[in-house]
This record gives structure tokens, sequence and C-alpha cells, in this order.
């Protein structure tokens, strides 16, 4: 068992990087990936406790990009064993801009009556808080019953304090990650598009651009949509990743390795597989 999508508290997860990988060998996977938002922080401090316990970690990311005007996140697996300066200098600007727009949030919601200081958000957020941070500490203050309610009456897109990010366009996030070695995953699709048909064009389109897989296993995917995004992957000639998306305690429901009432089961195999489609795309030494 493996589990190819977690975050730790670099970004928005609750789990330091060493509590991930210890709860990770509690648990049982056999390997890991770290896949913190714009950051590679949680990544770097989890290699020598996954080296401590005989844990196979992969180095992910996971980036808010824009496809054709809707907002889209994206996978990157497999970044050279240490990153290079280009890829974390460009990754800086992507957390640049999450800051900008915590700043914005901050000030929409505190323009309706909730105030959330900046100084306590970065106290209690580390050092990449996200909306499920403010959504907590609006729990914490009283102003909603739930993170729930927070992102719904608040947070969420279609709410009234919601600030769009600027994000990197999906092209250009997907050559960042191929220029730092690695390949690139499209994360639970089915929050791009319900709509099968739809969503088998717009997996066309990205493949076109340099998409290299589809998250085929995530929390959110029932059996058939697992069985579908399998289909699709191997229609397309895209390898399939999986993963929970692990935050802990912002997503309770959300267990390592197993997701949402043991709905996700990814195999050994499914890293091997993305592993032998990595190195076909490496430069071939003379």
């Amino acid at each position: 068992m493996i589990d190819l999508h977690a975050h730790t508290s670099e970004s928005d997860g609750t789990f330091s990087p060493a509590e991930l990988v210890n709860l990770a060998g509690a648990v049982g996977l056999e390997a890991l990936a770290v896949t913190d938002h714009d950051t590679l922080s949680g990544f770097d401090q989890a290699r020598p406790f996954a080296r401590e316990i005989g844990l196979d970690l992969v180095c992910g990311i996971e980036m808010s990009t824009r496809y054709e005007g809707r907002s889209v996140h994206l996978l990157g697996y497999f970044l050279e064993g240490d990153p290079g300066p280009d890829f974390r200098h460009w990754i800086l600007g992507l957390q640049q801009s999450r800051r900008a727009r915590n700043r914005k949030l901050l000030a929409k919601l505190q323009a309706n009556g909730v105030t959330i200081p900046w100084d306590e958000l970065e106290r209690t957020g580390g050092p990449l808080p996200g909306r499920p941070h403010i959504a907590r500490l609006m729990v914490e203050h009283g102003f909603v019953d739930s993170i729930r309610a927070a992102f719904d009456e608040f947070l969420d897109e279609s709410a009234c304090c919601y600030v769009a990010r600027d994000e990197a366009p999906f092209a250009d996030a997907i050559d960042r990650i191929r220029m730092a070695g690695g390949i690139s995953s499209l994360p639970h699709p089915g929050r791009v598009s319900r709509d099968s048909a739809e969503i088998c064009e717009i997996a066309k389109g990205m493949k076109a651009m340099g998409l290299m897989a589809i998250e085929v296993c995530h929390s959110d995917h029932s059996p058939a949509e697992v069985s579908f995004y399998a289909n699709l992957a191997e229609q397309l000639g895209l390898g399939m990743s999986g993963g929970t998306d692990f935050h802990g305690a912002t997503k309770p429901e959300i267990e390592l390795g197993t997701g949402r009432s043991g709905n996700v089961c990814v195999s050994l195999s499914t890293l091997e597989k993305l592993r032998l489609l990595h190195e076909s795309r490496l430069p071939k030494n003379p």
C-alpha cells in the first residue's frame, strides 16, 4: 500500500513532516509522496525521517494553475533528487501569490464583520497558511459553527469573501515540472469537471500541453469513477497516480493510505509504473 498525495504542516496539513512519515510507517505504507502546496519544504524535512525507517519517499508538489479560465491543481512527481534553484525560485513566486491572496481574504472578511488578525493566521497556519487555516480560526473565534460553514458562507468560490489567486498558466507549470526533471499528474479530476465528455476533452488538451498522468484513485472517487479515470488514462496513453489527499485534522475523515472510509487502495505497482514513465522521458546517455 502506498500514498502519492499527502500534505504536511508546511502547507495546509496539520501533521509535521516527521509526524507524517511516522504515521506512514505506523500504517504500513511502502511509499509516500509529500505533495505540499507550492513548497518543497515538507519533503525536504521529511527525507531524514523517511531514511531512518526505510520508507520510499517521493518528491512531489501540488500547484494551483489556470487552465482555460478555470482554476486547476497540478501534481509534480520525481522532481530531481534536490530540485534546482531555478524551480525553487519559481515556486517562491507562487508562495508570494498565496500570501497576497490571504491578505485580501482577511480584508474582505473584516468588511463582512469577521476579524482574523494576520499575525494570528501566521502563528497558527505555519509557513504557508491557506483557506483551511482561516476557516479554523473563524470557528475558534465563534464566527461560524464549522469549517464547512466557513467555506459555504465566506470562503468558497461562490461565497461573499472569495478571492481568486494569481495562478500560473497550466502549460507553464507543466514545463517547469519537466525542466526540473519531473512528471505531471492531474489530481482529483472530478473537481475540474463532473461531466464525463467534458473531462475527456479537457484531459486531451492537457496531454497536448505535456500532462503525463491522471490521479485515478482519490478520496473523492467512487469505484465507478476510479474505473472511468483508469479507462480514460489508458485511452489517452497517460500514466496513473493515486493518493488520499491526506491533510490530517483539516480533513479528519480522510485517513493516510486508505482515504475516506477505506475507498483508496493504491498498490506499489502504480509507483513502479510511474517511475518507468518518468525514466522513459529522461534524456538518454550517449
